[in-house]
């Protein structure tokens, strides 16, 4: 977590990069957020509001990938900031290349995503899409960018050069309660490549992670094994563990879930670890205003 001392620094530093980011909004003229209730789409939302008012959409789409939890987290969220929302259904699982969980899953996720975006921004007249990938994000396997970048969605955190920590400063300047969200992502995320993801098991994920949360765990994830859950959860957490009625309450909850056997991870949550074991590579660092197709302002 950061320290009021950070956060300081941190924006202090970003100015200028959180200004380019509003002037390229208002240049915009209106704009629909793709939004999820995350960190850097509930930021990209707050500033699109701030900057264009009711000519800002922030849009939510749900399906079995969705935790419960994230989708009134949404909606709270954007009520909050005083967005106008439209939450829509999605069917992600009904595109058999989605289902079989290649490890390119995310791109056509996205696509659905994206495919409903264009279509209610078209219908409503307004200007972009926008998206809450970030500068970081370059780093990591993401998909999901690729459809980003074939429906045009602008990623104005990321031409920005706005980082994660940058982003979680600023939500906290401006009052947002994610500034200290936990990493989130869909729960197709827990079900190993290769593994065909399916409703039943993304509900017995979301089950199994609600559990969690009612104990107080605030970053992990349960990843799916067949019978077995495989619990990775942060460092800071470890100790709860040691607990012997907290080890009882999850493995109770969890067999009467369906799964067999409880297991913890004795290496600590971190992202990005599904896709080492499947041995998928992070990108190389692009260079400077390089970045597949769109370049970056270089902001001082």
């Amino acid at each position: 977590m950061l320290s009021p001392e950070q956060i300081q620094a941190l924006c202090e530093s970003s100015r200028p990069k959180l200004e380019a980011m509003r002037a390229a909004l208002r240049a915009h003229g209106s704009a629909l957020v793709a939004f999820s209730g995350g960190v850097d789409s509930t930021f990209v939302l707050k500033v699109a509001v701030e900057e264009l008012g009711e000519r800002a959409l922030a849009l939510t789409a749900l399906s079995a990938s969705v935790a419960p939890e994230e989708a009134q987290e949404a909606r709270e969220l954007a009520e909050r900031i005083g967005a106008r929302h439209v939450v829509v259904g999605s069917n992600e699982l009904a595109n058999p290349q989605y289902a079989a969980n290649p490890t390119n899953r995310c791109y056509f996720c996205k696509t659905e995503l994206y495919d409903i975006c264009e279509a209610r921004r078209k219908e409503l007249g307004l200007a972009v899409v926008l998206d809450g990938f970030n500068a970081d994000d370059f780093k990591d396997h993401r998909p999901g960018h690729k459809a980003a970048q074939e429906h045009r969605v602008v990623s104005p955190l990321a031409q920005a050069g706005l980082t994660k920590e940058e982003i979680r400063a600023w939500s906290q300047s401006l009052g947002l309660p994610t500034w200290d969200k936990p990493q989130m992502a869909c729960l197709a995320s827990r079900i190993p490549y290769g593994t065909s993801v399916t409703r039943d098991r993304l509900l017995q994920i979301a089950a199994a992670e609600s559990e969690l949360r009612k104990l107080g765990f605030r970053q992990f994830r349960v990843r799916y094994h067949q019978e077995v859950a495989r619990l990775e959860v942060a460092a800071e957490e470890y100790e709860r563990f040691l607990a012997a009625d907290v080890r009882k309450k999850i493995n109770t909850a969890f067999l009467a879930l369906g799964f067999k056997f409880v297991a913890l991870d004795l290496e600590p949550f971190r992202s990005g670890r599904m896709n080492e074991a499947a041995g998928v590579a992070r990108p190389e660092a692009p260079g400077v205003g390089k970045v597949e197709g769109f370049s970056l302002p270089v902001v001082s």
